[in-house]
């Protein structure tokens, strides 16, 4: 994704911003026979049905569920109660062949099964609604990506914060000026339990996909995994959780070169969580800097002081909202609201072949390939060009 250039910019943020106010849950109400029918995929145990990514539909008018798939008995039947599904199966590729769905919302958290799932719905022309992370490593994504591409498909993320109005009034606030040159964008995770490797992958793509779209595609990375405060080794790596595969780290410091000159940062330590959190990015500039925290709506403020030190210029941070800089924002919060943007973002992208989500297959792809860079860069002790050569999982290779 290069960065367009600033009329180009200006005019398309304006654009897609003014698109999002519209109220997430509005939708254009269609006869029972235009409506999507949607399949939903949950693997109670293993990942379930995500973040809401079953429920959503209950508000999409143009949506329509009729059925869902779950390996467990009894979660299926708690998925139908939720969804109102009238059809359920123990298969979901019995439920994709039988339903022939338009679109399949895949829940699961857990990440060992994203790739068979997105192949099985891809294979079968449905589009796709899909819990982050995206999967497992380079080769897979390549797998999901060649599938959507070959049978027409379009993917959309569940990177919640990449559809919440604020963050397009950001973009466009940067490009006039408001912080001026852009010189680095910091980012960091939960840093809760999970903090380290796992971390970057649950919830550093959210913070990753975040600092690509602000600043551009990333051209290298150079970075170092720690386990109990020394380099971690191949010793150190062990089955991750949530479907993960290998993992090593209990912190982890990457740097990334991005357009323009502008340097990138992730961080996260293990057991070293802020409260309140510090779950989000930060953008620098020569004139100040702009802070976003995930969720929706996004949280965002801006310091307009040179010295970046509030304590000795005395500036104060001014909130940025859907309805611009220091007005009060509007919209409801919660998760539920984000996915309905989602999805229905989704939903005007079918039938249009030049048209993808606004956080799409490739930028999915993306964030899986500035994970790997972390971890081939520090097995390699150097940095690494993006996007990576090798495909496989560094985690694997000696």
């Amino acid at each position: 994704m290069s960065p367009p250039d600033r009329r180009a910019f200006l005019k398309t943020a304006t654009a897609t911003a003014a698109a999002c106010f519209v109220s997430p849950l509005a939708a254009v109400a269609q006869s029972e026979n235009n409506r999507f029918k949607v399949a939903i995929i949950g693997s109670t145990g293993r990942g379930d049905y995500g973040h809401g990514i079953d429920t959503v539909w209950r508000d999409v008018m143009r949506a329509n569920v009729v059925a869902v798939a779950d390996d467990d008995e009894a979660g299926r039947g708690e998925a139908a109660r939720r969804t109102g599904a009238p059809s359920l199966y123990a298969d979901y590729r019995e439920m994709l062949d039988a339903e022939r769905p338009d679109v399949v919302a895949i829940g699961p958290r857990w990440l060992d099964q994203h790739r068979d799932m997105c192949l099985a719905a891809a294979e079968r022309s449905c589009h796709i609604f899909l819990e982050k992370p995206f999967c497992r490593d380079l080769t897979e994504a390549d797998e999901i990506v060649q599938a959507c591409e070959t049978h027409g498909v379009k993917l959309a993320i569940a990177h919640q914060t990449r559809w919440s109005p604020p963050v397009e009034i950001v973009r466009r606030e940067i490009a006039n000026g408001i912080i001026g040159r852009v010189l680095e964008i910091r980012t960091r995770g939960k840093e809760d339990a999970r903090g380290g490797g796992l971390d970057l992958w649950v919830l550093g793509s959210h913070v990753l996909d975040l600092m690509r779209f602000f600043a551009g595609d990333p051209q290298t990375c150079y970075a170092r995994v720690l386990t109990d405060g020394k380099p971690a080794t191949q010793a150190d790596v062990t089955e991750g959780d949530e479907g993960i595969g290998p993992l090593m780290g209990d912190a982890v410091d990457a740097m990334y070169a991005l357009p323009n000159n502008v340097v990138g940062h992730f961080g996260s330590r293990r057991a070293a969580a802020g409260n309140p959190s510090r779950f989000g990015l930060q953008i620098v500039g020569t004139e100040g800097v702009i802070e976003v925290l995930t969720g929706h709506p996004a949280v965002c403020h801006v310091l307009q002081d040179p010295s970046w030190s509030p304590g000795r210029s005395g500036k104060a941070w001014i909130p940025i909202t859907s309805n611009g800089v220091g007005r009060p924002g509007t919209l409801p919060a919660g998760a539920h609201h984000a996915n309905a943007l989602a999805v229905n973002d989704l939903l005007d992208c079918i039938g249009h072949a030049e048209r993808q989500p606004r956080c799409d297959v490739y930028d999915a792809r993306w964030t899986v390939e500035m994970i790997a860079a972390v971890f081939e860069s520090h097995r390699l002790q150097r940095p690494v060009t993006l996007p990576l050569t090798d495909r496989r999982n560094p985690l694997g290779l000696s």
